[in-house]
Parts: C-alpha cells; structure tokens; sequence
C-alpha cells in the first residue's frame, strides 16, 4: 500500500463520486460545495489514492466510503479505522472513484491541503450517500510515543531532515508539475515527502513526530490513538522493518507491487520501534474523540 504516511497532503482529482459516468453540478447546501462532482463506483480494483491538487480539484480512487469519511473529518489527516464507528459492512468493502472540482483556487491550510475542500468533502457525502454522524469522547486505551534511552539519542533510522514538505511546497511542486500527483518513489526508494506503508515495512521522508504518530495509529499492530510525548521538534527521515503479529493473507490486487519480504523470526514493531528509532511504545488510557455512523446509503445514479 504506497500513500503519505501521515498526511493527504497529495491528491484525489481524476475520477470521480457518484454512481455514474457523467460530471453533474453539486446540489445547492448551506455548507460549502464542490461546483462539480461525479462519483462512481470503481470496478478495476488495484491500489487506492487520494490527492487534493491546485485550481481546487479533488480525486479519490478505488476508496471506500469509510476511507473517505475518515478524510472528510480528520482534517488535517484522515480519521484512523479505530476513530470511526457504526455503519453496514458495505461501508469498508464497496468501493468508489470521485472526480470534484471546487470553484476558484482555496489556498491550502498551515498543517495540510486546503480547510474548505474538507467541509465541501463533508457536503459531498451528506448529499450523495446521505451521511449523518455525531462525535462522543470515550476513554480508550491509548498508547504514548516516549523517547527510549535516558540520554535521549535516536536510534539510527530516525532522523532529523531539513527538507521542507510543507502544505505550501508540496503545492507549488504540483503546480510546476502541471498540476499533476508526483512520481511514485522506486521499489525500495524513500519517499521525499510522506511515506509508504506496507506489512512490516514502514519508510517515510520528512514527517513531524505529530504525522509519525498518526501513522503508527494506523498500523494494525497498533491500532489505537498515539500520542506524542517525545518532545522532538522538526522533520524526520525514518525507516522500520519488523514481524507483523498477522503476515498478511491472500492475493494482491491487480497491478499492485509485490510486497517486500518478511522475516518470520525478525522484531515485534514494538521492539524495532525502540531497537531502530530509539523511542517506545507506552500503554495509557486517555479521552478518544469518536466520530459515529448513524446513517449512510448507497450513492444515487447520476
């Protein structure tokens, strides 16, 4: 699975959401809209992205409707799994492409793309699959990121990177590119900006500790909120490799890269975590925002 580690910082634009073929004005909303929106469902499988781009484009592909909840109110990353409950199945397994054009050029927030497209993300939902939802603060299990060793180094693959991955840089790198998402990294190349995340296999390019725990969030051996108590300023190069505790299963999707190979006997994730980034994984309990699903239905044919 290839996308920014801890951030949509890149884009969703070329497709498009709504069950059907042709683009179609969004309906009128008290809420901020996209100008034009089309959403279909996807039926070539393969790996999924998300990519806001310049002039106020958004394009989601081959993405479930949970996904694109947890985008649409996670500003400025996207709601992790354990974040978001309630809902059918069909929610995580029906899957859609999205093409929305925004009117003008919203500039994009401090932390990531721009604040409106989220709202005008929200809208789209609301009147195209008919979304309700509503926040509760439960304490849950969480777990703390700390440094590990008491004088406080880093391990060797965590370091501090003076590349500028910025909202504003990464936007000017599309424009210069035409608009475009940027090259995928090489088998094995880190990424610049952001990251890729694969089954025991982590490795990201300039990431705030604040986008890092983000993404431990996500990994299924962690799979709860994680919350910074490092006190690390700055940007970070990281590399991981570990044993997940469940080895993946069954085929890849089509066109999808092999993955990488997985030593059975190689390191938990916790272990690597303080072997490798000289940090640690300590369990607690705090307050998780929860976002909950009350309602939601399949998209209407354009």
């Amino acid at each position: 699975m290839n996308k920014p580690l801890f951030t949509l910082a890149a884009a969703f634009v070329a497709a498009a959401l709504a069950v059907g073929s042709a683009q179609t004005p969004a309906p009128q909303s008290a809420h901020p809209t996209f100008e034009v929106a089309s959403v279909k469902r996807n039926k070539e499988g393969g790996s999924f992205s998300v990519f806001f781009q310049p002039g106020g484009r958004f394009r989601a592909v081959n993405v479930t409707l949970k996904m694109l909840i947890g985008t649409a109110y996670g500003t400025p990353q996207p709601l992790p799994d354990y974040q978001i409950s309630g809902g059918a199945k069909w929610l995580e397994t029906d899957r859609f492409d999205i093409v929305a054009k925004a009117a003008g050029d919203p500039p994009p927030g401090p932390n990531g793309p721009p604040p409106l497209m989220f709202e005008m993300i929200r809208s789209l939902l609301e009147e195209r699959f008919h979304l309700k939802v509503h926040n509760e603060m439960k304490e849950a299990p969480v777990f703390a990121l700390m440094l590990a060793r008491p004088a406080g180094q880093l391990g060797p693959q965590f370091r501090q990177t003076d590349v500028d991955c910025s909202p504003a840089a990464i936007m000017r790198a599309a424009r210069e590119r035409g608009g475009g998402p940027p090259a995928p990294p090489a088998p094995g190349e880190r990424p610049k900006c952001g990251a890729r995340m694969l089954p025991g296999n982590l490795s990201a390019g300039a990431q705030t500790i604040a986008q890092i725990v983000n993404g431990l969030a996500r990994l299924g051996d962690v799979n709860r909120q994680v919350i910074d108590r490092t006190g690390l300023p700055g940007a970070y190069d990281v590399d991981l490799v570990w044993t997940p505790a469940s080895l993946p299963q069954g085929d890849r999707p089509p066109g999808a890269p092999p993955l990488p190979p997985i030593d059975p006997n190689g390191p938990s994730l916790f272990t690597a975590i303080q072997e490798q980034w000289g940090l640690k994984l300590e369990p607690t309990k705090a307050p998780v925002n929860m976002l909950i699903i009350d309602a939601a239905e399949q998209p209407t044919e354009d």
